[in-house]
C-alpha cells in the first residue's frame, strides 16, 4: 500500500527523480540495444554491387576481387550473405564459392555498412533492423536501389524493420555495447543529411533508436571525402573503454591536424560508465603500394572487421607499419585470428573492410 510518505516523496504532479532514478535500470531494458562488434554474430551481411559506371573498367574487376577475399575471410569463421544483382549473381558465385550466400537485391554500390540496416538488440531479445534513410552521403552519390537495401535486408533476414528520423550511415556510428557512441559531427550533423539538427536531438534519437547513453562527439571533416568524415576511419572500441584512434603523421596531409585533435578528445573522454577510456593510437602506412595509389586512397588501418573468431585488417605493403597493425590487433583480441589482407582497390575508391560489411548480431538470451 503507498503511505502518506509516499506522496509527499513523489509529489502530487508525479515521481521525483529519485523514483525515475530507480526505474531507469527498468526503462533501459525496454529499449533496444546496438551491441559491440565484437560481441557474437550470426552472419556479416556485404553488397557484391561495384559497377563500371562507379568504379571505372580499371578498378572495376580488382574490386570484385576485393569483395570476394574480404567474403571468404569472413565466410571461414561465420556465415557471409552477399547482396548481389541478378545479371551479377555467376560471376559473384564463381568469386567467392560455396561458403558465401548469395540473396539477390538491386544494387548501386558496395558499402553496406552505409546503406545497410544497423542491428539491434530488442527488450525482448529478438534483433530489428535500423533503416538510417540512405541519401546517398548527402546526395553525393546515385542511390535510388541503395536507398532500400536497410529494408531489403530486414525482410532476407526476416527482422522487424525500425524506421529513424535521422538521416545517416553506419559508418558514422561506433559503439560499445555498454551505452557509449562516438560520432563524427562533420557527417550526422551536416545539412547535406539532418539541416537543422541540435546534437541533443540526435542523441535523444539515438538514445531511442539504439539504446545509446552518451555520445563522444568528434568533429572530423566535411567536404575532403565522400562520407564527410565517417567515424570507422577515426576511432574503434576494442571493448568497452578502449579505443584504436587513428593517427595521420604527415604534418602535410588535411587529416593531420583532425586525427590529432580527435586523439586530444578521446584521451579526456569518458563513456558512459564514466571510465576514462585507454586511446591506443594507430598510425597508417608512409607509403603504399603504387598500382592504385591516389590522392584520395583510404590507406587507414582503423577500418578494420571484427568477426567471430577473428579481426580482419588491411595491409597496405608497408612491411613495418603493416606489422605494428597486425601486433596491436593481435594484443587487443587475443582470442581472435587477425587476418590481414590486400584491399589496394577498394581503398583507391575511399573505402576498407569495416565500409562493405556488417554485423548481424546473434540473438540475445533473455
Amino acid at each position: 500500500m503507498t503511505s502518506r510518505r509516499d506522496f509527499l516523496r513523489w509529489g502530487v504532479l508525479g515521481p521525483t527523480a529519485a523514483l525515475l532514478g530507480a526505474l531507469r535500470p527498468a526503462l533501459a531494458a525496454t529499449r533496444p540495444r546496438m551491441p559491440e562488434e565484437g560481441e557474437r554474430h550470426q552472419a556479416t551481411w556485404m553488397a557484391f554491387g561495384a559497377t563500371e559506371a562507379v568504379w571505372g573498367k580499371r578498378l572495376l574487376p580488382a574490386v570484385r576481387d576485393n569483395l570476394a577475399d574480404i567474403a571468404r575471410s569472413i565466410a571461414a569463421f561465420e556465415p557471409v550473405n552477399m547482396l548481389v544483382r541478378e545479371q551479377d549473381e555467376a560471376l559473384a558465385a564463381r568469386l567467392c564459392g560455396p561458403g558465401v550466400t548469395l540473396l539477390r537485391q538491386p544494387l548501386d554500390d558496395v558499402w553496406l555498412r552505409d546503406t545497410g540496416p544497423v542491428f539491434v538488440h530488442q527488450g525482448d531479445g529478438s534483433l530489428a533492423g535500423v533503416d538510417f534513410n540512405f541519401n546517398g552521403w548527402g546526395g553525393k552519390q546515385a542511390h535510388r536501389h541503395d536507398a532500400a537495401v536497410a529494408a531489403g535486408v530486414c525482410r532476407q533476414a526476416g527482422l522487424a524493420r525500425m524506421l529513424s528520423s535521422l538521416v545517416l550511415e553506419g559508418g558514422a556510428i561506433e559503439v560499445d555495447g555498454d551505452g557509449t557512441a562516438i560520432i563524427t559531427a562533420s557527417c550526422v550533423v551536416n545539412d547535406n543529411r539532418n539541416p537543422g539538427l541540435a546534437r541533443a536531438a540526435c542523441e535523444a534519437e539515438l538514445q531511442r533508436v539504439l539504446g545509446v547513453e552518451k555520445v563522444i562527439w568528434l568533429p572530423g571533416i566535411a567536404g575532403r571525402d565522400m562520407t564527410d568524415g565517417h567515424t570507422d576511419f577515426y576511432a574503434r572500441f576494442c571493448r568497452p573503454g578502449v579505443v584504436v584512434a587513428s593517427v595521420d603523421s604527415d604534418p602535410a596531409s588535411w587529416d593531420h591536424a583532425v586525427t590529432q585533435r580527435h586523439l586530444a578528445i578521446l584521451r579526456q573522454a569518458r563513456d558512459a560508465r564514466g571510465r576514462l577510456l585507454q586511446v591506443l593510437p594507430l598510425p597508417g602506412p608512409r607509403h603504399v603500394r603504387p598500382q592504385y595509389r591516389r590522392h584520395d586512397f583510404a590507406a587507414g588501418y582503423v577500418n578494420f572487421y571484427v568477426c567471430n573468431g577473428a579481426v580482419i585488417a588491411p595491409q597496405f605493403g608497408d612491411a613495418a607499419a603493416d606489422a605494428y597493425c597486425r601486433d596491436l590487433l593481435r594484443e587487443q583480441f587475443p582470442q581472435r585470428e587477425v587476418v590481414q589482407l590486400n584491399i589496394d582497390a577498394l581503398a583507391a575508391g575511399g573505402g576498407g573492410i569495416h565500409c562493405v560489411t556488417q554485423q548481424q548480431p546473434a540473438t540475445e538470451a533473455i
